[in-house]
């Protein structure tokens, strides 16, 4: 059963006036013990220059450790002005490793890192009310292992027929006595800025190729586009940099989210 296409968007808080939309954006560039991030402070000011051009007023937090960056999270979380907007952007820019992202105290693999499921926990439907149903827009900028993205391929090489994973079987619909049910985690959109295991890329001049990707992908087609479709045209934006390519992870969307929607 198709569902009407109206009820396939996500629906946008209007008037304009009364919509309070917010923004996070924590930012690691000094560190004790891994080198300085050179250059992301010219992402902080492209981010937060687009994120306000989009209608969100942006927390702007640097330098944290793993538990600094969850507090601030909880913090945010409990933001009365979510109540009152229809959409949400977390971004996160930080050293990073396969775990998670590194707090302004790691050392190695191991030390003072973010888990990138906390992101997840703090903002699900039951830690986070206010948003239920709401867009949550995750970004992450930030390395994933320490392998080059990029691999030499043979032309005449046959490609491994993959094989079919074993369906999972559906269980029976049950019925219980709950008000309401709703999913724990749904309405995340994530793009991280590499695949799992491998660096991300970044001037000390001009900031992280993703970031600048990102900025210039959204400013021309926001107007028009979704945001998995924008998220799409990010990672197109990388086809001749083999190096490094963006990934949608954990995307639970369940509808298209237009940011101006009609226009």
């Amino acid at each position: 059963h198709c569902l009407p296409p109206s009820s396939q968007i996500y629906p946008i808080h209007l008037p304009r006036e009364t919509r309070t939309r917010r923004a996070l954006l924590i930012c690691n560039i000094e560190f004790e013990h891994l080198s300085r991030r050179d250059g992301a402070e010219v992402d902080v000011e492209g981010m937060m220059k687009l994120l306000e051009g989009l209608g969100y007023v942006v927390d702007v937090h640097r330098n944290l450790t793993s538990q600094g960056m969850a507090t601030v999270m909880k913090d945010f979380v409990n933001c009365k002005e979510h109540w009152t907007s229809d959409s949400t952007f977390l971004v996160f820019m930080s050293h990073g490793v396969r775990a998670g992202l590194c707090g302004t105290k790691s050392k190695d693999e191991t030390t003072d890192i973010l888990s990138v499921d906390t992101i997840y926990e703090k903002f699900n439907n039951k830690c986070c009310r206010a948003l239920l149903g709401k867009p949550k827009v995750v970004i992450i900028q930030s390395c994933r292992g320490g392998k080059v993205g990029s691999v030499m391929v043979s032309d005449s090489a046959d490609p491994a027929v993959p094989t079919p994973g074993s369906a999972h079987a559906i269980p029976a619909g049950l019925e219980d006595d709950a008000i309401c049910e709703v999913h724990l985690e749904s309405d995340f959109g994530t793009l991280h800025s590499s695949t799992p295991d491998t660096v991300s890329w970044r001037s000390s001049v001009t900031g992280s190729l993703f970031i600048q990707h990102l900025i210039e992908q959204f400013r021309n087609h926001a107007c028009n586009s979704d945001l998995q479709e924008i998220f799409r045209k990010v990672q197109y934006s990388f086809g001749k940099f083999p190096q490094q390519l963006p990934s949608q992870e954990r995307t639970t969307m369940l509808r298209k989210f237009y940011l101006f929607p009609g226009h």
